[in-house]
C-alpha cells in the first residue's frame, strides 16, 4: 500500500489525482481515533486534492464521503460550499460534521440548489430555517415546511407565513405537522386555513390544488394522529408489542411518528429521538432500539425507512443488523441513562 501511494504522489494527471485522495482517504477513515495532527495533515491533502479534481470526480468522492461522521470538518465544509450544487447536495443533506454556523454560511451565500439540499436534512436548527425561509424560492419552502426535523422560531415561522402562506403544498405541510408544532405556531396554522378558505370562497386568487385534496390532506394527518395514539394505547396495554408497532410505522415511511413511540417509551425529549433516528450514524438509534427491546427484524425495518429517507446504501443494512444482534443490552441501557440525564441537564 505505501509502495502504491508513493507513486500515486507523482502522478499529477486527474486521475492520479482522484486515486492517491481515495487511497488516502481509505487510511484515514481506517482510523477510528485519528490524532488532531492526522486529520489536519488529511484535511491538507484532501483539499489541495480537490482543488485540482474536475466536477465529476469531486461529486463522486463527495458522494463516498458525505455521511461519514470522521471526514473532518474542513473537508466537510469545502464538499458543501462547492460552487456545483451536485457536488454539495449529499453533503449538506448527510453529512453530521456540518455545524448551524457553517450551514448558515452557506445558505447565505449559494444557489437555491443549495438550499434546497440543506432544507432536506434529517433537522434543522431556528437558525438556519430563519434563513432557509429569507432567502428559499418555492420549492424551499415546500421542503423545509414538510420537513418533520425542522424547528422553527416565532419570527422564521412568520416569514414562512409571508412568503409561503398562499401556496397550497406549504399550508398542507403545515397543517398536517400543526400538532407537533408549539402551540403559537399551531394557532397560526388554523389562522392561516382559514384565511385561505375564506380568500377562496370570496373569489381572491388563492393557490389551491384542485377538488378535494385539501380537505383529505387534512383528514388523513388526522387520522394518522389518531392511529398512533391508539397504536401507543395498545403499547402501554400489550395488545401489542413493540416490534408490530415499530413495523408498522417504519413500513409507512412515518418518522416522526416513529421517534414520538420511541420518546413515549424510551424518556427521551421526541427531537433528540427523531435526531438519532435520522442522523446518518446509525449507532444511537440502534441504542434507543436494543433499550426498549426491539428484535432484529424489526430493526431491519426502521434501517430501510433510514435507508430511503438518507439515501444510504441499501448494503449496508445487513451489516447494520448484525451489529445490533450483538449489542448488549446493558451497554444500551447505560447510554440511554446517560443521554436522559444529559436532557434533563439542557
Amino acid at each position: 500500500m505505501l509502495d502504491e501511494l508513493a507513486r500515486l504522489s507523482t502522478d499529477a494527471s486527474s486521475e492520479g489525482r482522484r486515486r492517491l485522495l481515495n487511497a488516502v482517504t481509505d487510511l484515514f477513515l481506517h482510523d477510528s481515533e485519528p490524532s488532531e495532527g492526522a486529520q489536519e495533515h488529511f484535511s491538507d491533502i484532501a483539499n489541495r486534492s480537490l482543488e485540482k479534481m474536475d466536477t465529476p470526480d469531486r461529486k463522486d468522492y463527495a458522494d463516498r464521503v458525505a455521511a461519514e461522521p470522521q471526514l473532518p470538518r474542513a473537508v466537510a465544509k469545502t464538499l458543501a460550499g462547492d460552487p456545483d450544487a451536485d457536488v454539495a447536495r449529499l453533503v449538506l443533506k448527510l453529512s453530521p460534521v456540518l455545524t448551524d454556523a457553517d450551514l448558515a454560511a452557506i445558505a447565505v451565500t449559494h444557489s437555491q440548489a443549495h438550499l434546497h439540499a440543506i432544507a432536506e436534512r434529517a433537522t434543522l436548527s431556528e437558525n438556519v430555517t430563519e434563513i432557509l425561509v429569507d432567502r428559499g424560492d418555492k420549492q424551499v419552502l415546500r421542503t423545509v415546511s414538510g420537513n418533520e426535523g425542522a424547528a422553527f422560531s416565532d419570527r422564521g415561522f412568520e416569514k414562512l407565513v409571508e412568503r409561503g402562506g398562499r401556496d397550497a403544498a406549504v399550508r398542507q405541510n403545515l397543517e398536517s405537522r400543526r400538532e407537533s408544532l408549539p402551540v403559537s405556531q399551531a394557532r397560526r396554522v388554523l389562522q392561516i386555513t382559514a384565511q385561505a378558505a375564506q380568500k377562496s370562497d370570496s373569489g381572491h386568487q388563492v393557490e389551491l390544488i384542485s377538488g378535494d385534496a385539501p380537505k383529505r390532506v387534512v383528514r388523513e394527518a388526522r387520522e394518522r394522529r389518531l392511529e398512533l395514539k391508539l397504536l401507543i394505547a395498545d403499547l402501554k396495554d400489550g395488545r401489542r408489542t413493540i416490534d408490530d408497532v415499530v413495523s408498522i410505522l417504519s413500513r409507512d415511511d412515518r418518522a416522526f411518528d416513529l421517534a414520538q413511540v420511541i420518546s413515549t417509551f424510551s424518556d427521551i425529549p421526541n427531537a433528540q429521538a427523531l435526531r438519532a433516528l435520522l442522523q446518518p450514524e446509525t449507532s444511537a438509534i440502534a441504542v434507543a432500539c436494543k433499550a426498549l427491546g426491539l428484535g432484529a427484524e424489526a430493526f431491519r425495518k426502521v434501517l430501510e425507512l433510514r435507508t430511503k429517507r438518507l439515501g444510504l446504501l441499501e448494503a449496508n443494512i445487513d451489516v447494520d443488523v448484525s451489529g445490533y444482534a450483538t449489542l448488549p443490552a446493558e451497554t444500551s441501557e447505560r447510554a440511554m441513562r446517560f443521554l436522559k440525564m444529559r436532557a434533563k441537564v439542557s
